[in-house]
């Protein structure tokens, strides 16, 4: 895979400004949540290299192989995934697919159940930002860092 665009040195000033919006989001959810859901829009969308960034991301937070292969299909292994995580997960899945979902009242008020009305606005915020960064990645064939290293070692 051969990236199109190196979109950061592009665009600095404006990657700079979704970074600032990264880590406002990872401050006010938590590493971790934030991560997940990051990981959760990357699959939706097919992101190989946000994939590749976020699932090391996890295991840095200490996420176990076994809960990180189950992330896409939560839903059946739910018991690995607590409320919290569940509950962004699903609003994850509604929000990214707003063109299908119309985001529910139901997803709403499952969410709403389980964030604050800041750690909502934040959790859609987090889910707004890995959309733009899934776009510009996949717009511009990013290179994930796994295909890079194994292309050195070619």
């Amino acid at each position: 895979m051969t990236s199109r665009l190196d979109y950061n040195h592009a665009a600095p000033e404006g990657m700079k400004a979704l970074g600032a919006v990264h880590s406002y989001v990872g401050a006010s959810l938590g590493k971790a949540l934030a991560e997940l859901v990051y990981l959760r829009v990357s699959q939706i969308n097919g992101c190989a290299y946000c994939l590749d960034l976020h699932t090391r991301a996890l295991v840095a937070e200490g996420f176990s192989v076994e809960k990180l292969a189950l992330v896409s299909v939560w839903r059946e292994a739910e018991a690995l995934f607590s409320e919290r995580e569940r509950a962004a997960l699903a609003w994850a899945e509604t929000v990214t697919k707003v063109a299908e979902t119309t985001v529910p009242d139901a997803e709403f008020a499952a969410v709403s159940a389980q964030f604050s009305g800041k750690e909502l606005a934040d959790l859609t915020l987090a889910i707004s930002l890995m959309n733009a960064y899934n776009r510009m990645a996949i717009s511009f064939r990013a290179t994930p860092a796994a295909v890079k290293r194994a292309a050195s070692h070619a």
